[in-house]
């Protein structure tokens, strides 16, 4: 809105305002807008939810530690979505459609963690929707994404071949070119295409989701890796160093520079009130759209391969629970004293601080190699 006020209408006319073009000018004033949304507006949605009883149910199961965190206001996802969709609205080009695919990521995940979370407080339980239906949801918001972008590719906007990091010429392509010289195995190319789409968006979404079980932890995680991610959208629309760095270009990703920015500004400020010891949690709706966008955006600029790097922490916290769950089944054994590996840390007596902090620095290195394999090619 503001782009095309002040630069589209305003700037003939004003020719300061030229600097509203520039997507690095806009993404700045994205990220202190949604940080300056999410400080401002954290206190009052604090007091709301204290005043609707809207707290947190911790499982019987979990760390003893945390049974007094019971009560804490949840669901602040609702407050980083917010924080993230207006400044993303106020500054970037509107008519880019990958700027609204970014926010359909945002929202349609995040509205399966809002009815999961309510759910969860109508019950009065730690237990909300089963496993299968979140999954459904999240496949459905992963199908849509999927058909919007072989549009896009059949209006020769998208591409589907891939960065592969560490190769200039390797780019496989996600519609197979082999099947779709066969009407036989035409539709085989389509549906590994949905699966392979699904698998990234669903997986990076439950891996936030995770995460989210200290103080701080997943969304400090995220401002590190949404930050990466500005880097990458960056580069990924600019023809210079697309150029230079041997990489997929995507003409207008640079506006998802702006959603990335607002969605670093927005971490920020969110981590403000969750840090140790959090007055509020972000919960499902928080966890679930945080992954889901990220990997949307890895989706759109190429980087799906990238982004098991980018979100190190996230994949590790992931695999921890899919290997205790998957060995307790098969060998009646337990790999972790308790997953996901944060709480494995908590039993065996490190403080939550420390967790937390080392997490980040983990989370930090991983996604600095991430960045330099755009180099390392």
């Amino acid at each position: 809105m503001l782009y095309w006020l002040l630069f589209e209408t305003l700037f003939p006319h004003i020719s300061p305002l030229r600097v509203v073009g520039y997507s690095t000018f806009r993404t700045a004033f994205a990220s202190l807008t949604a940080l300056f949304l999410c400080v401002a507006l954290g206190p009052w949605l604090i007091r709301k939810l204290r005043e609707f009883e809207i707290g947190q149910h911790i499982r019987e199961e979990g760390p003893r530690s945390h049974h007094k965190k019971a009560g804490t206001p949840t669901m602040g996802g609702i407050l980083i979505i917010v924080s993230v969709v207006v400044p993303t609205l106020l500054w970037a080009n509107l008519r880019n459609q990958y700027v609204w695919m970014a926010l359909f990521g945002l929202v349609a995940f995040g509205a399966s963690g809002f009815w999961d979370d309510y759910t969860k407080i109508r019950r009065a339980r730690n237990l909300g929707l089963t496993a299968r239906r979140k999954l459904a949801l999240q496949i459905l918001a992963s199908m849509v994404i999927g058909f919007w972008l072989l549009l896009l590719h059949a209006a020769g906007h998208y591409s589907t071949a891939m960065n592969v990091p560490f190769f200039k010429q390797l780019r496989p392509d996600l519609l197979i070119d082999r099947f779709l010289d066969n009407p036989l195995t035409y539709p085989l190319a389509f549906v590994f295409f949905y699966a392979f789409l699904a698998f990234v968006l669903v997986g990076a979404s439950n891996a936030v989701n995770l995460t989210d079980g200290l103080d701080g932890l997943a969304i400090g995680l995220m401002i590190i890796a949404a930050g990466a991610m500005t880097v990458l959208t960056y580069v990924s629309g600019h023809a210079v160093l697309a150029s230079y760095l041997d990489i997929v270009r995507l003409p207008g990703a640079s506006e998802l520079t702006i959603f990335c920015g607002a969605l670093t500004g927005a971490s920020i400020g969110f981590l403000w009130y969750n840090s140790h010891p959090a007055q509020i949690f972000m919960g499902d709706v928080g966890s679930l759209s945080l992954g889901g966008s990220l990997g949307v955006v890895a989706v759109l600029i190429k980087q799906e391969l990238l982004l098991p790097f980018i979100g190190g922490v996230y994949v590790i916290e992931a695999l921890s629970v899919i290997l205790q769950v998957g060995s307790f089944k098969l060998r009646g054994k337990r790999i972790f004293k308790m997953a996901p590996l944060h709480h494995h840390f908590e039993a065996l007596g490190w403080q939550e601080a420390k967790i937390i902090t080392r997490f980040w620095i983990a989370g930090l290195v991983m996604a600095l190699f991430a960045l330099t394999t755009l180099k390392l090619r």
